[in-house]
């Protein structure tokens, strides 16, 4: 049915993937992935692979959910894709009625775009122009925290403070204002010898010291201050409490600058519940949203915003104070389709909360971990977890870079039929939803021996 040999050819001949060092592959074949199965992946021979990354974040109900399947089919008869500037369909307004269903009451303008970056551009761009449109235009810098990451294009990049990523294209980058991380991994205050669960740290977030002390210095200059809520994604999955948004949006308010939350790893029951925010008590002035609105399905984006921001574009056609983006698959019917099905499923099934015994066993597990000396840090939210690795937690011996222990533990996954991408030497999982007890025990029964093999040999 699948030729994996014209695959192989064509990919090695054609092809270049994302964030790959296209070498590492000249002496060996990528796998070839033909089809999904709730939380696994299977490839050409036959092998599976617990999909422990869901396929870079996007996927929350498992591979082939069979009422998204039939949503999109349903919707293949009806209307595959019109303009949305200046027409609607039905389809994009029963996805933003759902929607709005799950975000607070005060963000209650949709702004649809395809991916994570296009919804960050699309917030960095609103946030912009909103204070040139109220004649504030002194107002043009954006706050942004180390080991950012906010997407891949420009103006994302310009938000985003991953280094190995980023420092590149710094001469095409426009000047944001970088301020130290809240890391609890490398918190001095931290008393336990792993990160773990966030909320039950204790410390007297002398870390949101950076922050405030940033925002009070560029007040005058600042249009925002962009965040990812809870957990810093592709910077290490570093978590941090809830407790420092709240410092953020008190000291932001009390100063005149808008705060944006980037959930697009983190939205969609990721962190326990349907949005990071929820567990600050906090409200963002704009909310990125992409990767689980449609369960991985198809490409769909949001950037949502309060009245307030929307009032400041809303004016007499020759005010020029339109916002001039959009894209050609802005809320593409068939997009809409899948994520009307993730909602309906994520409301009726309760999740991310009716699962919370698959995810306490995935904490419980990660915890265990702590037994080997060549795990340095524990830390998990939600559906969420990373390890860090090293030679001697007791010596703290981290690897050399050119050891590559990343992937050299990548590579070994795969052969155990385990999916475990590494960030440097940090190992992560980002599960699905609908991930059992037993899925987790085998993930993690496959994960300890390519551990112990790849490091201890």
């Amino acid at each position: 049915m699948y030729d994996k040999k014209k695959t192989l050819e064509v990919d090695r001949r054609n092809i270049w993937h994302p964030f790959t060092q296209m070498k590492d592959f000249e002496n060996m074949d990528p796998k070839v992935i033909v089809r999904g199965e709730g939380v696994k992946l299977f490839d050409a021979d036959g092998n599976e692979y617990y999909d422990t990354i869901s396929s870079w974040w996007v996927n929350t109900l498992g591979h082939c959910n069979s009422q998204i399947s039939e949503g999109i089919k349903k919707q293949l008869d009806t209307l595959e894709h019109v303009n949305f500037s200046g027409f609607t369909h039905p389809f994009a307004a029963e996805f933003i009625d759902r929607l709005s269903g799950f975000l607070d009451k005060s963000l209650s303008k949709y702004f649809f775009s395809d991916n994570g970056s296009t919804a960050v551009e699309v917030a960095i761009k609103m946030a912009f122009q909103y204070w040139q449109n109220r004649k504030i235009t002194n107002k043009t810098r954006f706050i942004m925290l180390e080991n950012a990451y906010h997407g891949d294009t420009i103006g994302a990049v310009s938000v985003g403070g991953v280094e190995e990523y980023h420092r590149l294209y710094k001469p095409l980058m426009f000047n944001s204002i970088k301020v130290k991380s809240p890391d609890c991994s490398v918190c001095p205050k931290r008393k336990s010898e792993f990160t773990l669960d966030t909320t039950k740290c204790d410390c007297n977030m002398e870390c949101f010291e950076y922050m405030e002390k940033a925002i009070a210095d560029h007040a005058d200059e600042t249009a925002a201050v962009i965040v990812e809520p809870l957990m810093q994604g592709a910077g290490g999955m570093l978590n941090y409490r809830s407790e420092y948004l709240q410092l953020l949006e008190k000291c932001a308010k009390k100063h005149n600058i808008l705060v944006i939350y980037d959930e697009v790893a983190t939205g969609f029951g990721r962190c326990g519940t349907m949005f990071a925010y929820e567990q600050s008590g906090t409200r963002p002035d704009i909310i990125c949203l992409s990767k689980g609105i449609t369960a991985g399905y198809m490409p769909l984006a949001m950037t949502v915003t309060t009245e307030e921001v929307y009032n400041a574009f809303y004016d007499d056609y020759f005010s020029h104070k339109t916002f001039f983006h959009g894209h050609s698959y802005t809320a593409n019917p068939l997009a809409c389709a899948a994520g009307i099905e993730n909602l309906k499923i994520l409301k009726r099934d309760h999740l991310p909360k009716s699962n919370h015994i698959a995810m306490e066993h995935f904490h419980d597990r990660l915890t265990k971990l702590g037994k080997y000396n060549f795990i340095n840090d524990i830390r998990f939210t939600g559906f969420i977890g990373a390890i860090d690795i090293v030679k001697s937690r007791k010596n703290k011996i981290p690897f050399a870079p050119e050891d590559r222990i990343g992937k050299k533990i990548y590579d070994m996954s795969l052969n155990n039929g385990v999916v475990l991408r590494p960030l440097g030497d940090t190992i992560y999982f980002f599960l699905p939803l609908i991930v059992t007890v037993d899925d987790v025990d085998q993930i993690f029964n496959r994960t300890e021996k390519v551990l112990n093999d790849a490091i201890q040999g």
